[in-house]
């Protein structure tokens, strides 16, 4: 069970790093949308869990390689917009969510299009 502030301070971390992909996405010369889809926080508030959707999908990689080795100055960068709001900053752990795929491979099964015969 979420308890109110863990909801609120997950909801503050989304919105700011939805806003901060985007801009990154924006100001790239490639095609690229990397989108927050949940935030999970600790009970402690110590540790935030960062699920993001990448699109197109083969960039994924170069991505979340990308995104650990600056993992540090996205700590900063969170720090500074919640600075006021809690005592310590939570630790970040990105994933990747790959739940939009495995929809699309499911309906794509029940269509008859993949590996699965049509019985």
């Amino acid at each position: 069970m979420e308890s109110n502030r863990q909801r609120k301070v997950a909801q503050i971390i989304q919105e700011d790093f939805a806003e901060l992909f985007r801009k990154q996405s924006a100001e790239s010369k490639q095609n690229i949308l990397v989108s927050v889809s949940d935030v999970k926080v600790t009970a402690d508030l110590g540790i935030a869990k960062i699920y993001l959707s990448i699109f197109p999908q083969e960039f994924r990689s170069h991505i979340m390689k990308e995104i650990e080795e600056n993992k540090t100055q996205y700590r900063n960068f969170i720090g500074q917009k919640m600075a006021k709001q809690v005592r310590i900053i939570p630790q970040l752990n990105f994933y990747l969510d790959t739940s939009l795929d495995d929809v699309e491979k499911i309906e794509k099964e029940l269509r008859g299009e993949g590996d699965n015969p049509v019985l």
